[in-house]
């Protein structure tokens, strides 16, 4: 049963920066597509990055140049470095393993910004 954890959310200031941190287990991690999501209150999911297996990323507009997604194969985690934040970044941001065609989610972390 492969299990998606996420942490490293909380509060933070206007330009301010957390790193999120995914770790997965119960499948072979290196083998797992895996995408940030995020979902602030009122408006849809979106896709906010994605790492493949071969550390090719991707990022949604209005987070390139601030965020940046990593993955420690040997820890079987993803990181999500979030810089410069916004206001419009709070959202609940969710973590997801994409395994030989099964998709798995987080159950999310709050990023909170704001003065």
């Amino acid at each position: 049963q492969v299990h998606v954890v996420e942490s490293g959310g909380g509060m933070v200031q206007p330009g301010g920066s957390l790193r999120l941190s995914c770790v997965v287990s119960g499948g072979m991690f290196s083998l797992c597509h895996m995408n940030w999501f995020r979902q602030a209150p009122g408006k849809q999911r979106e896709l906010v990055a994605t790492i493949t297996t071969d550390r090719i990323t991707q990022y949604e507009d209005s987070v390139k140049g601030r965020f940046a997604a990593s993955r420690e194969n040997a820890l079987n985690t993803v990181y999500l470095y979030m810089n410069a934040l916004k206001p419009n970044d709070t959202a609940v941001y969710y973590c997801r393993a994409v395994l030989r065609g099964y998709v798995y989610w987080g159950q999310g972390t709050q990023v909170t910004v704001s003065s």
